[in-house]
């Protein structure tokens, strides 16, 4: 049975978080204890054995498990791989645009995958965006761009922009009704974020573990709805995107019916055991609690910066805002590197200070980064 621990419970399995105000889980989460033996296990395997594959093979087997739990899929809709962005590559590559071409995106995209989307530009697919209004986008918004010939929609969970979140489920709904496939990118909230495949009802979903599943670099998860074909064999492949891996055939090029046919070459190994030590941390945890932690502190964060008279780029409205708060600043590197220098690490991007929050999080976190910010604005 989880115990579901506290936020203080949990925030005592990150020791650097004694000395360091961590506010940048949506760029890479914070060093936690499991982490830490995670990989000294790694570094301790090749010590003492070299080279054992069947170790490793069971390690990145254990994290596809984990990960598919976590969303309530199974093993075998989950290839791993080594970036959201070649997930969207796997996805892209196999559609065809030529009946079908169009590819329906939004700017508050991620740009590694929207520029995934372009590249298929050169395949035959017109690519359409969804604009925001207010740093909103409205189902009703993706609505009006989907039309017979839309072959693929494309979704954040939450956006990496501003924290809006989206509203997944009935984008899903309106691109299945005008038989298109739908995408979701889940790397911004999953985590803190209660995500169900099922519930989604999307075609695929792709994340990865450095951010909020609390891991590293180098590996992401890739699902894809059990009995989907593809229009196109993937084009990129690797010995492990075959029914056996370790058949080392040369000359005959198979694919598994599952998810790991979109799989490649050898998984980063070190990757997959800082995957396993985040989602064992991730699992612990009551996605509705943490998601309502998350808006408590994101909501007095955003109140205390606009009584200070701040601009924020981010949601207004609980419904609406994910895990980060988005101040708006001429020159938001210069803020980072002002608050990093007293500890506070935060994540700039474009004009804005991105200040984002895990279950780790508390209100002394959000004491330091207002009064450091206020102290800034009086330096300028």
């Amino acid at each position: 049975m989880t115990d579901h621990p506290s936020p203080a419970a949990f925030r005592a399995r990150f020791p650097a978080l004694a000395d360091t105000v961590h506010l940048a889980s949506c760029s890479q989460g914070a060093l936690s204890d499991a982490l830490t033996a995670e990989l000294f296990e790694f570094q301790h395997t090749i010590r003492e054995h070299g080279a054992p594959w069947d170790s490793w093979m069971a390690k990145v087997a254990e994290a596809r498990a984990s990960f598919a739990r976590l969303i309530g899929a199974d093993s075998d809709d989950i290839a791993v791989v080594p970036s959201a962005s070649e997930g969207a590559y796997q996805v892209a590559s196999t559609q065809s645009w030529d009946e079908r071409p169009g590819l329906v995106t939004t700017d508050l995209e991620f740009p590694s995958l929207a520029h995934v989307w372009l590249a298929q530009r050169g395949r035959g697919a017109d690519v359409r965006y969804v604009p925001h209004h207010d740093g909103l986008v409205d189902a009703e918004d993706y609505a009006a761009q989907l039309t017979g010939d839309t072959r693929l929609v494309s979704v954040p969970l939450i956006s990496y922009a501003n924290g809006v979140r989206f509203e997944v489920s009935d984008i899903v709904a309106l691109a299945r009704e005008s038989g298109a496939r739908t995408f979701v990118d889940a790397y911004q909230g999953l985590g803190v974020e209660p995500v169900d495949v099922a519930e989604l009802g999307c075609d695929y979903l792709v994340s990865g573990s450095l951010k909020y599943l609390l891991g590293i670099s180098g590996i992401a998860f890739l699902y894809v709805r059990p009995g989907l074909r593809d229009d196109v064999s993937p084009p990129l492949t690797g010995w492990f995107g075959r029914t056996n891996p370790f058949e080392f055939d040369p000359r005959h090029l198979d694919y598994p019916e599952h998810a790991r046919r979109f799989e490649t070459g050898t998984p980063s190994i070190p990757s997959a055991y800082g995957a396993v030590a985040g989602l064992s941390l991730v699992h612990r945890l009551d996605a509705n609690r943490v998601r309502d932690h998350l808006r408590v502190l994101t909501g007095k964060l955003q109140q205390r910066l606009l009584d200070a008279g701040e601009r924020l780029r981010s949601p207004l409205t609980d419904e609406r805002r994910g895990p980060l708060v988005a101040l708006v600043d001429t020159d938001p590197d210069a803020l980072a590197a002002f608050l990093a220098a007293r500890r506070i690490v935060c994540s700039a991007r474009g004009d804005v200070l991105r200040m984002s929050f895990h279950y780790y999080n508390d209100e002394s976190d959000l004491d330091a980064v207002v009064r450091a910010i206020a102290e800034y604005r009086a330096s300028q």
